[in-house]
C-alpha cells in the first residue's frame, strides 16, 4: 500500500534511551490525535486470540541536534502544519496540564525542544526534516 502522506518523528541524539523512547510515544500520541481513523483491523494469532490493532501508516525515526529541531519547527510552523513538540521541562512534569503550562512560558523560537512529530504530505514532510537523519 502507497501512502501520499508521511508520519516523521524527530528527537535529539544525544538524548539517553528512556527519553528517546519516552518523547517517541507521546509525539506519536499527538500525532495519531490529529488524524482520523488511521487504525487497521484486530490482529489475531493462531489461536484466535485478539490483539488491538495497529496504525495502518509507517512511521519513520529520525535524529538530529536540538537546534534543526527548532528548524524543523520553524519549517513546519511557516508551511502551516500543526506539529506535536515536546520540550526538556516536561521530563520532570507529572501530568497533561502541567506540560501545556511549560511549553506555554516559552515563544516559540526558545522552545527546548527534544523532539517534534507531524503528518504531511511526502514532499512537504521531506522539506521539513531536511537534514534529519534516520535514527539507529
Amino acid at each position: 500500500m502507497e501512502f501520499d502522506t508521511k508520519i516523521a518523528i524527530a528527537v535529539v541524539e544525544d538524548l539517553p534511551t528512556w527519553q528517546k523512547l519516552n518523547v517517541v510515544a507521546f509525539l506519536t500520541s499527538g500525532v495519531m490525535s490529529q488524524i482520523e481513523a488511521p487504525y487497521g483491523e484486530p490482529y489475531k494469532d493462531a489461536n484466535n486470540s485478539e490483539y488491538a490493532s495497529l496504525c495502518i501508516q509507517p512511521m519513520v525515526i529520525l535524529k538530529a541536534s536540538q537546534e534543526r529541531l527548532q528548524t524543523f519547527l520553524s519549517r513546519a510552523n511557516s508551511r502551516g502544519v500543526k506539529a506535536a513538540v515536546y520540550i526538556e521541562d516536561m521530563f520532570a512534569t507529572g501530568h497533561d496540564a502541567a506540560n501545556r503550562e511549560t511549553v506555554a512560558k516559552y515563544p516559540t523560537e526558545a522552545l527546548p525542544l527534544v523532539g517534534i512529530g507531524l503528518r504531511a504530505d511526502k514532499k512537504t514532510a521531506d522539506k521539513i526534516f531536511k537534514g534529519a537523519k534516520l535514527h539507529d
